[in-house]
């Protein structure tokens, strides 16, 4: 009987043990399956973010390609108006050069004979203030020879 009661009793831990074990691995899959459904979520954040991003970056390069080909086609437009704003401004250019000329060629008399009349002037002024110069200097040298003698 004794027999009996020991392997009852080992029966009745085997099965407690094994309720526990069962009981532990029911315990762990639920945390696996957490972790993986973690790990799921954040690769499926990470990956939407990265396609976001290039979309943004897509969309931005999309953008510069627009301006880039608009700025190319005004150029294509202004750049005949250019050519042709030059040409007219050559022309007018050749067209003003003979008046221009007569202009230049009606004053230089003037200007040479102002000149001519002036150029006296200027000489007499300047040896006039030389003289004026010369003097001063003089003046100013007596009086200074005169402060030396009363020191």
């Amino acid at each position: 009987m004794k027999f009996s009661l020991v392997a009852a009793l080992v029966v009745v831990l085997a099965v407690a043990h094994g309720t526990e074990a069962v009981s532990l691995v029911k315990r762990e899959v639920p945390s696996e399956v957490d972790m993986i459904t973690k790990i799921i979520k954040d690769m499926s954040v990470t990956i939407t973010s990265a396609t976001n991003d290039m979309v943004e970056k897509v969309k931005a390069l999309e953008l510069t390609n627009q301006a880039q080909t608009y700025m190319e086609g005004s150029r294509a437009q202004v750049q005949p108006l250019v050519e042709k704003v030059q040409a007219e401004a050559e022309k007018l250019q050749e067209q003003l050069k003979p008046f221009l000329t007569n202009i230049e060629d009606q004053f230089k008399p003037l200007t040479d004979n102002i000149q001519t009349q002036v150029k006296p002037l200027t000489d007499n002024f300047h040896s006039q203030v030389q003289t004026l110069t010369t003097q001063m200097e003089r003046l100013f040298q007596q009086l200074l020879d005169q402060a030396k003698a009363l020191q």
